[in-house]
Parts: structure tokens; C-alpha cells; sequence
């Protein structure tokens, strides 16, 4: 197999997952990083034995050396980065949201069509094996007619007032924080696991700190517990703490959500529960390895990841046997692994998110801004007409 170069912008918390995950495929080098500050580049490609490191991203566009680029900057830097490599015929992996409004997503679904490359949109929390078996229980029909999908996205890191990070100031995260940063998560793969489309929402946020205390520094995501005081400066928010949703999918499924930033003691805790006419299924990202089923008329289940035990379409998102746990770090191994086997053969159907789900997720959230906005439900196939 022939081994890509790939190059990873962006030296944050993200930049570093990823680079972790590449490292672990085999047939991926690291061979650059981009970052505007050369000592942070520069730090970090020495970790992982990276050949090159530049302050201008545009410089690793024009090597031909270069495969595919890995887009690990805040938000509003994605749509400029992933366009300009595109043109230049790198393929690209994007963290989500793609953009910050649909506009900008929907120009990178054209450009990615035009110009044939591989285009990939980071969702990776569809790869826990047990998440894939919620999926192959829906397709197969074993929980029925999908009645109720609900759930919730909470973390704890943005809970006081002097915590902070880029993706606070709407000019560098978009005007939605907690939806757009985990929000979408959840609608992903409540769409993902189901098959269904979500047709109509109706939301509302809260800005709990409508003023919070910058750090005189840069603060990486997720490590604010961990800074010494510092200098601040009061600054106003208006992006959001937290949000609910309530939502119809297709005819008779009805659900509910929240997203969440500000909850005490929930660290990173996606959780869903899918219930259908026969049986219900549901999964908390605190605790992977386990499904919960439930059963109207038998005892209820929770069952143990096994690849050995999950349903065939399923096995291949496990790689190790039962007894071995398989976390967050695991399921950017499974994405990346996927996107680059895609880059050997230009035929084959993507087995993984692309920048279409991107789109579909960032009118998602201009329908979420709306229905908050106006106070009203919204429908999505009228937001789709009107952008």
C-alpha cells in the first residue's frame, strides 16, 4: 500500500488527537505541521517526528508531496483553509462544524464535487463499536418502528465564569458555541444511528455568563482547570452555555435534547436512548463499552463490547477483543483509517462523513438560531429553500 503525507493545521487540543490517531494507522507520515506561531509548530512536530513546519498553511498546499491535509484550527479558519486546499488538489479532513454558516459549507460541498478529492468531516463519535450496534439494530429492524430519540450532550469545562476558550468569541467559533461545538455531535448521530432526518425543531438557548474573564493568553480547550490565576479582562458573551431542542423526525418519531457546557460533574457525556416499537437502546460516551436494551415484556440488557458478539456490520469498528476498552482516542484511529483507505480507490463509497453532512449539520443550527430568535418552530425544508 502506497504510505500518504499528510499535514495537520493547527497545534491545539485537537491538533494533537489527531496526530495521535495518524501515527497509529501505519500507512500515514506526519509530515508537516502549520501553525502561525513557529515555536508552537515547531514543538509539536518534534513529537511526532514531523519532516516540515510552517507559519503559513499555503506553503504545504503548494508541495506535491503533500496527500491530504488535516484542518484542526478554530472555526472560522475552516472554510478559507479547506477551499484553498481543495483547489490546490490535496484531499481534506475537516473538524466540525465545517463552517460557520451555510453559505461558506455549502460552497465547500461544490468545490469538493468539482474538484473530485476526497473530503472528509470529522464526526467521529459515530465510530464507538457500540454505537455502530445501535445502528445495525435500527437498520435490521430490531427495535421496531423508531418512536421516540432523545437524549443529551453535557460537559462541565465551561461552568464558571473565569473558564474560557477561542470558542467562546463568536468571531472565531461562529454565532453558536454549545450547539455548534457538541449540539451537533448529538444531532449527527441521532440521524446516523436512526436513518432518520430531523423535519422540524424548536429551540432555546441561554447564555449563562453574559460576561466572562479572559485570560491575558492563550488557553487550550479543556485546560483552564489546570491554569494559575492570571490577569483577565472582562469581556461580554453571546454565544451559547446551553440549549434544548425539541424535534419531530419523518412521520410518527418525536424527540428532545440538550446540549450543555455548564453542567458540574459531566466531562464529556453524549447520551442517547433510542426507543422503538419492539425494544429501545441506550449508550452514555461516559461509559462506551456498555449498551443498555430495553424490553417491555423480558428483563431489560446491558451488554458488553465483544466484536465477537456485535452484529456483523458492526465487528469491523471494534479492534480489539472483549475485556479491552475502546475510547475517545479509538474512534479517530477508525475515521482516519477509512478516509485514507478511500484515497486508494477513487471508486469506492466513502465509510465515513463527508462535507454534505457538514452542510446538513450548519443548517441544523441556522434552524436552531431561528426558532430561539423568533420563538417559533422552524421547518428544515424551508430553511434549505431559503439559503
Amino acid at each position: 500500500m502506497k504510505t500518504w503525507k499528510t499535514v495537520v493545521f493547527g497545534t491545539g487540543f485537537m491538533g494533537r488527537v489527531h496526530l495521535e490517531a495518524i501515527r497509529r494507522l501505519g500507512t500515514v507520515e506526519v509530515y508537516g505541521v502549520a501553525h502561525p506561531q513557529l515555536e508552537k509548530a515547531q514543538r509539536l512536530a518534534a513529537q511526532f517526528a514531523a519532516e516540515r513546519v510552517e507559519t503559513d498553511y499555503r506553503k504545504f498546499l503548494d508541495d506535491p508531496a503533500v496527500d491530504a491535509v488535516h484542518i484542526c484550527t478554530p472555526n472560522a479558519l475552516h472554510f478559507r483553509m479547506a477551499m484553498d486546499a481543495l483547489d490546490r488538489g490535496k484531499h481534506v479532513l475537516c473538524e466540525k462544524p465545517l463552517t460557520t454558516s451555510v453559505a461558506e459549507a455549502r460552497s465547500l460541498v461544490e468545490a469538493a464535487a468539482r474538484t473530485g478529492r476526497r473530503n472528509c468531516l470529522c464526526h467521529n463519535l459515530r465510530y464507538y463499536p457500540m454505537v455502530q450496534q445501535i445502528r445495525r439494530l435500527c437498520e435490521s429492524g430490531e427495535l421496531g418502528e423508531i418512536l421516540v430519540v432523545q437524549g443529551s450532550y453535557s460537559q462541565d469545562w465551561l461552568l464558571y465564569d473565569t473558564d474560557w476558550n477561542w470558542r467562546i468569541d463568536s468571531a472565531m467559533g461562529g454565532a453558536l458555541r454549545c450547539m455548534a461545538d457538541i449540539g451537533t455531535h448529538w444531532f449527527d448521530m441521532a440521524e446516523h444511528l436512526t436513518g432518520l432526518r430531523i423535519s422540524s425543531l424548536c429551540a432555546d438557548l441561554q447564555t449563562v455568563h453574559q460576561t466572562r474573564k479572559r485570560p491575558k493568553g492563550s488557553v487550550e480547550t479543556f485546560a483552564g482547570k489546570g491554569l494559575p490565576p492570571n490577569q483577565t479582562d472582562a469581556v461580554p458573551v453571546t454565544t451559547d452555555d446551553f440549549g434544548s431542542v425539541i424535534f419531530r423526525m419523518g412521520e410518527r418519531a418525536r424527540g428532545a435534547m440538550t446540549a450543555s457546557q455548564v453542567s458540574a460533574g459531566c466531562k464529556n457525556r453524549l447520551s442517547i436512548e433510542i426507543y422503538g416499537s419492539k425494544s429501545s437502546a441506550a449508550w452514555n460516551q461516559e461509559r462506551p463499552d456498555e449498551l443498555w436494551m430495553g424490553n417491555r415484556n423480558t428483563p431489560n440488557q446491558i451488554l458488553i463490547k465483544d466484536p465477537s458478539l456485535l452484529l456483523p456490520a458492526a465487528q469491523s469498528y471494534a479492534d480489539l477483543p472483549g475485556g479491552h476498552s475502546e475510547g475517545y482516542d479509538d474512534t479517530f484511529k477508525q475515521v482516519f483509517r477509512r478516509f485514507y483507505a478511500s484515497l486508494e480507490n477513487p471508486e469506492a463509497a466513502p465509510e465515513y462523513p463527508e462535507f454534505r453532512d457538514g452542510l446538513r449539520q450548519m443548517t441544523l443550527l441556522d434552524a436552531v438560531l431561528h426558532s430561539h430568535q423568533t420563538r417559533a418552530w422552524v421547518d428544515l425544508a424551508k430553511m434549505d429553500a431559503a439559503c
